[in-house]
């Protein structure tokens, strides 16, 4: 129990990640009172690195997709806040006062700009209770070192994550409807609706550190999630086809289309000289011009054969993969299931669930 403790009480939070977190903060940090002590000079009067950089770094590095921890939240957060604070210690000369009225307008000058920022507050308080430093700087310290210290620290953040393989700025992707129309993908017509989302957070009434789009998107998986744990028992070599047609990478696109017409299927999939899965070809990457079906082939969708048969939807509802291909440990084609055979299963276990309605004599 006592380890406890110490377990994360961020939402997906691993250990992985709070480790990433503390490497990055580590460079982050290190980095921008270097880079800045080379821009500005080192001395007793010279404010080389500000403490509010501490928190953003938490934010940027432990927390990247909060909307408070993107790039505009953190430049334009900390040097709006700052310059707020700056402003109100030249008009308001009891510090008590000016603490509190520079933090408070801090946070609406934040709201109107859209750059919200926590560490904000902290840099309109240094802006007031700063010192020597901060006093000498004047109205240049929201500039120099704010300013900076943030547009180094967000550099440096950005390239972190690019190596790091990490999403960030956080921009949410909306699925898009491949038939260029102006409809909703298909999974996301059933269930709830957008508007169902804004009313729930109207009526909770509460501020979250979340994007709404995120909030849509993470529901969206939990009922994926909860609709393939009730329907577990089902496989994926429960239903898929076991027959399956395939073409070698060598084979040219006549014959690949001539399968494709043949057999009335949509998806083919090409194997290498080993009979191993290579990837799929259909009648749309047929259409570009090539000598081999190896030259145009796209990935393949792929599932072990005791992968619940329900977790394929993300998959085959996407509007460009028509089949998923069931193979081995060593990418042997085992099988494959196509949409069809997805929508059957699902029916069928529909009809399993749905309460027999008795006679009454």
């Amino acid at each position: 129990m006592a380890f406890r403790l110490f377990v994360p009480i961020l939402a997906g939070a691993t250990l992985r990640e709070r480790l990433t977190a503390c490497i990055g903060a580590t460079i982050g940090i290190a980095l921008t009172g270097v880079i800045s002590g080379l821009a500005m000079g080192s001395g007793p009067h010279v404010a080389m690195l500000v403490a509010p950089m501490g928190a953003s770094a938490v934010l940027l590095f432990a927390v990247p997709s909060s909307p408070l921890a993107q790039p505009w939240s953190i430049i334009g957060g900390n040097t709006i806040s700052a310059l707020v604070g700056v402003t109100v210690a030249h008009f308001v000369h009891n510090p008590v006062i000016a603490s509190g009225l520079a933090v408070a307008l801090a946070i609406a000058a934040m709201s109107f700009t859209r750059s919200l920022h926590p560490p904000g507050g902290a840099a309109a308080l240094t802006g007031v209770l700063g010192g020597p430093a901060v006093t000498a700087a004047g109205f240049l310290f929201p500039f120099v070192p704010v300013a900076l210290n943030s547009i180094i620290l967000v550099t440096l953040g950005l390239l972190f994550h690019k190596l790091s393989r990490r999403n960030y700025p956080h921009v949410h992707q909306p699925a898009a409807n491949s038939h260029g129309t102006t409809d909703r993908p298909p999974t996301e017509r059933v269930g709830f609706r957008p508007e169902d989302v804004d009313a729930a957070l109207a009526a909770l009434d509460e501020t979250f550190d979340i994007d709404r789009d995120d909030i849509e998107r993470l529901l969206r998986r939990v009922e994926l999630q909860a609709m393939v744990r009730a329907h577990r028992s089902l496989l994926c070599q429960d239903i898929m086809s076991r027959d399956v047609i395939s073409v070698p990478e060598n084979a040219s696109a006549d014959d690949a289309r001539k399968q494709l017409l043949d057999h009335n299927i949509r998806t083919l999939p090409v194997v290498d000289g080993e009979a191993k899965l290579v990837g799929a070809v259909g009648l749309r990457e047929l259409t570009r011009p090539t000598d081999t079906v190896k030259g145009v082939m796209s990935k393949a969708g792929t599932a072990s054969p005791d992968t619940p048969a329900m977790s394929l939807l993300p998959v085959l509802t996407d509007g460009h993969s028509h089949a998923v291909v069931i193979v081995d440990a060593g990418r042997q084609i085992l099988g494959l299931i196509t949409q069809t055979e997805l929508l059957a299963a699902a029916a069928r276990v529909q009809a399993a669930d749905r309460p027999q309605l008795k006679a009454v004599a």
